[in-house]
């Protein structure tokens, strides 16, 4: 049963919402904008109004593994309900649906974390909003809030697995990241603020 829930697990986190809203449109997104299946593209290219169901069935993802499927699996402890989640994340970056290219795992472990640890998520969801609101990056924000959920994982939970699957989910997202890292270094990484001086 936990096999198959982790199977399950894993094809959930790979519906490509992003896609599919590209779809919708007639729109490709993995040739529009950044080029990445994530909420932040569907922005750029649709706006928001196609972004936020993306982004919240993107955290959906994460969520209803971990909170729910270690219940279904009749299993115990917090460490079957992270590795439902890790299956989702990973579903969610490797996606069978469209050849494993899919998006960087910023909201759906960001779900992940809401149904285990959600002070820690608000913590981080601070930090990226504050982070946008100084810079107007989304990916910046992203990779500090990635990188501030086990700080705060460790100070509300203490020291044990969940810090750990933190700590390497924001390893995780800086590898994802790198492109992104590459531009700003270069001072070429889009930021919404430079685009409102524009106009």
């Amino acid at each position: 049963m936990s096999g198959a829930l982790l199977i399950l697990a894993y094809l959930l986190g790979s519906i490509p919402s992003s896609f599919l809203a590209g779809r919708a449109r007639g729109i490709d997104l993995r040739e529009r904008g950044s080029g990445n299946l994530g909420a932040t593209n569907v922005f750029r290219v649709l706006g928001w109004r196609w972004a936020a169901p993306v982004m919240l069935l993107d955290v959906a993802k994460g969520f209803v593994p971990a909170r729910y499927f270690a219940g279904l699996a009749a299993v115990d402890g917090t460490g079957w309900a992270l590795a439902f989640g890790v299956a989702a994340i990973v579903g969610h970056v490797f996606p069978v649906y469209v050849r494993f290219r899919g998006g960087k795992g910023v909201a759906t472990g960001g779900g992940v974390f809401l149904a285990l640890a959600p002070a820690a998520v608000g913590i981080g969801l601070l930090v990226w909003g504050g982070v946008v609101a100084i810079t107007g990056i989304v990916s910046l924000a992203s990779m500090v809030a990635a990188l501030a959920l086990p700080a705060a994982v460790w100070w509300l939970e203490g020291s044990g697995l969940m810090f750990y699957v933190a700590l390497a989910l924001a390893a995780f997202v800086l590898v994802t990241h790198r492109a992104n890292v590459r531009r700003l270094v270069r001072g070429e990484e889009p930021s919404f603020r430079r685009r409102e001086e524009a106009t």
